[in-house]
């Protein structure tokens, strides 16, 4: 029903069509995305220390 009454109206002149194009573009902080750091890790919580004995368990 809208677009009879759109091709009737245009038809008589009676539309002003305006269109408007917006190129923004919107980008995500690197961490945002989940990327991995580059370089050494700060912070490590955790020094894994390797075992004298390989069999101990």
């Amino acid at each position: 029903m809208l677009a009879a009454v759109q091709a009737e109206k245009d038809a008589a002149g009676d539309i002003d069509w305006l269109v408007s194009v917006d190129s923004t573009v919107a980008r995500a902080h690197q961490h945002a995305a989940g990327a991995r750091k580059r370089g050494r890790s700060r912070g490590t919580k955790y020094v894994i220390t390797p075992s004298d004995d390989p069999e101990a368990d």
